[in-house]
C-alpha cells in the first residue's frame, strides 16, 4: 500500500528534513510512524500525502506514483491532519457533505454518504451543529468523517488524539480498530502517545534525523527494555530535542483532509519475541528487529 525508496526532502538552505527513507506498508496494516520532535515525522507525512514535493526518491500510494500521479494517490488516501478541518460556524454535516462533493459525487450520493458514514461513527445527532458547539472528541471524530467520506483505501492519521481525554481516546481507538476489522482498511499513524501506538499498531517505524533508525511489531521493539517508552528512548537516545522540525520558510500548513482539485501532474506544496537491537553511531544509522527484512 506504500512503498518508499531513498524518500528526501531538502529545504532553501540546505537542511535535510528527511534524509532517505526506505518505507513498506501492506495492505490491511496499522502501522505506528515515532519520532523525537524534528525527526522528519511531518515532513513524510506531508510528502506521501501529496501536500509536499520529495527532493529525491521513490513512491508508490495505493497503486500510484507519488509524484507523477498525484491526483491518483489523493483519490486512493484519506488525511486526516493534527489541527483538524471542522469550521467553528457552519453546520459540519453540511461542510462533510460539500467536501465530499469535491470528490466528485453528486448531491445525492454526497448526502447518502455523508449519512453512511456519520452513522459508522456515532455522529447523525449532531450533523446540525457547527464546529464550535462540539466538545474536542466529537471534532475529532468529525475529523475522521471527512478523511473517510470518500472511502479511501489508505488512511493517514496525524496525531490523532492530541489533547483528548482517555474516553475520548479510547472511543476513537475503536472506530480505527473496525475500520480495519470490517473494511480492511490501511492506517498509517503518527503518534508522540507511545501506549496509542502499542495499543493499536500492528507494527511501528521509528524515525530520527530523517531516516528510518528501528521498525518491529511493537513486542519485538520492546524486547527485554520492558515497556515501549524505554526501547523509544534506547533506540532515539534521551537528549532534549531543542529545535523543532525543519520547515520551509513562508510555507502555509497542509489542507486537513487532501486536496482534490489540484492540477494534474503536480506533487507541489499544497496551500491550504526476543529482538536485538544495533544502532549505528552516525545520524541515519539503522536499528531492526531481528529477523526482519533489511534493505528494501
Amino acid at each position: 500500500m506504500i512503498k518508499t525508496s531513498g524518500l528526501a526532502k531538502t529545504f532553501k538552505g540546505g537542511v535535510e528534513a528527511v534524509r532517505s527513507i526506505d518505507l513498506t506498508v501492506e495492505a490491511g496494516e496499522i502501522v505506528g510512524f515515532l519520532g523525537p520532535n524534528g525527526a522528519g515525522k511531518t515532513t513524510t507525512m506531508r510528502m506521501l500525502t501529496t501536500l509536499l514535493r520529495p527532493t529525491a526518491g521513490t513512491a508508490t500510494i495505493a497503486g500510484h506514483d507519488l509524484v507523477t500521479d498525484p491526483q491518483g494517490v489523493r483519490r486512493r488516501i484519506g488525511y486526516v491532519s493534527q489541527g483538524g478541518g471542522v469550521g467553528p460556524s457552519a453546520p459540519v454535516g453540511e461542510e462533510i457533505e460539500l467536501h465530499a462533493r469535491l470528490y466528485g459525487m453528486g448531491a445525492a450520493e454526497a448526502r447518502e454518504r455523508v449519512a453512511g458514514t456519520l452513522e459508522r461513527l456515532g455522529l447523525t445527532a449532531l450533523a446540525g451543529r457547527p464546529g464550535g458547539a462540539l466538545s474536542g472528541g466529537q471534532r475529532r471524530r468529525f475529523d475522521l468523517a471527512f478523511g473517510l467520506v470518500h472511502r479511501p483505501s489508505l488512511l493517514f492519521l496525524d496525531e490523532p488524539t492530541t489533547g483528548l481525554d482517555p474516553q475520548s481516546r479510547a472511543n476513537l481507538w475503536q472506530h480505527i480498530r473496525r475500520l480495519r476489522e470490517e473494511d480492511g482498511l490501511t492506517v498509517f499513524l503518527s503518534t508522540h502517545y507511545l501506549d496509542e501506538a502499542d495499543t493499536l499498531a500492528d507494527r511501528l517505524v521509528v524515525i530520527d534525523h530523517g531516516t528510518v533508525v528501528a521498525e518491529g511489531t511493537p513486542a519485538e521493539l520492546k524486547g527485554g527494555a520492558g515497556t515501549l517508552d524505554d526501547a523509544f528512548l534506547a533506540i532515539t537516545g534521551r537528549s532534549l530535542r531543542e529545535d523543532g522540525e525543519a520547515a520551509e520558510p513562508g510555507s502555509p500548513p497542509g489542507r486537513p483532509h487532501g486536496e482534490p482539485g489540484v492540477p494534474d501532474g503536480r506533487a507541489d506544496e499544497v496551500p491550504a519475541a526476543g529482538r536485538t537491537l544495533t544502532r549505528s553511531g552516525a545520524p541515519g544509522g539503522r536499528a531492526a528487529a531481528a529477523g526482519k527484512r533489511g534493505n528494501r
